[in-house]
């Protein structure tokens, strides 16, 4: 889906093999460019069918599609397979941050036996009748347009499409196997767009379903991501006034050994990372002033909602590949 290109990524995609759609007259990003196409598509489809929706800067593992097909085939009554991603290599100190963040996140998802948080806009697998069922909700059941899956006031569209399945009451997973290499962000600047509109984007995708059953567990996420904010700011604040307060300095064994425990978790927790991950988890600060900026996108979030801000789509020039 070829949505408001200028450069020739058409005739290069036709070139290559692929059916190209490009879209027509679309003004409303990404959700508006994929409505336009299962718009036509979905009336076409029957019962056993499934749609696949990536990023074009997204590269699936081998079996990803033969785990996710062998799910649904399985069981019956699973909707949807989303992808658990890492990011794509390079990117400097940046771009190991966020594959140790991605790292991590792929560990929880684990330990919740695949269970679905956000099924991935990288890559994801639906049952065709689902979202049909989606569309058809619209309006009624869950916020958006009538007759269109995506709502196209949604700036996060995968993580608004799963709250509207699982408020349907869709079953998911999100298989280890089903990996996903995407695009990391090549600055701060990129990735400070990016998280406002990931963070601004799910703040108000929760706020547009109210609280839930289905919506409870993300408010609580975002109750917690605030929280960690004012403790982590509080104790920092708190250290530095001790710091320049005190005369001298004094071991507290306890602490240090609760810190050592902390120095372990994170590095065991980007071991898969290799050396690279590990060297930069292991010292701490790196990371902490990392997850500094990640809080200071959630308070400008907050304000940038509360003033009624607009924000715009986070698009990111990627240098030409070497022939």
């Amino acid at each position: 889906m070829a949505d408001n290109c200028t450069d020739a990524t058409v005739d290069i995609a036709r070139a290559s093999g692929a059916e190209v759609i490009p879209s027509v007259g679309n003004d409303e990003k990404k959700a508006g460019a994929l409505n336009q196409v299962l718009d036509g598509l979905l009336p076409q489809l029957d019962i056993h069918d499934v749609i696949m929706v990536m990023d074009a800067d997204s590269v699936i593992v081998e079996d990803f599609l033969a785990t996710a097909l062998g799910r649904l085939e399985d069981d019956p009554d699973l909707i949807a397979v989303g992808g658990v991603f890492n990011g794509e290599p390079g990117g400097g100190l940046i771009g190991q941050l966020q594959r140790n963040e991605f790292s991590r996140y792929q560990r929880y998802i684990s330990r919740r036996k695949g269970k679905v948080f956000v099924l991935t806009g990288t890559a994801s697998i639906f049952r065709g009748y689902a979202l049909q069922a989606v569309a058809d909700a619209r309006g009624t059941l869950i916020p958006g347009h009538h007759a269109k899956v995506y709502d196209t006031l949604a700036m996060t569209e995968d993580n608004e499409l799963t709250l509207a399945l699982k408020s349907l009451g869709a079953k998911m997973v999100s298989p280890r196997e089903c990996r996903v290499i995407t695009e990391i962000m090549p600055d701060l600047r990129a990735l400070w767009r990016q998280r406002s509109r990931w963070q601004r984007g799910a703040l108000e995708n929760i706020g547009a379903y109210g609280l839930t059953r289905t919506t409870a567990r993300y408010w609580r996420q975002q109750v917690g991501i605030g929280y960690g904010t004012i403790a982590l700011n509080a104790y920092l604040l708190l250290m530095l006034i001790t710091l320049l307060a005190a005369d001298e300095f004094q071991m507290a064994w306890f602490w240090f050994i609760v810190g050592c425990i902390f120095i372990v978790e994170r590095v065991v927790t980007v071991a898969a990372q290799g050396w690279r991950g590990v060297l930069l988890a292991a010292p701490l600060v790196i990371e902490f002033a990392y997850d500094l900026i990640l809080q200071a996108v959630y308070v400008k979030s907050l304000i940038d909602i509360a003033s009624g801000r607009k924000s715009g789509w986070n698009t990111v020039v990627r240098e030409v590949a070497p022939q």
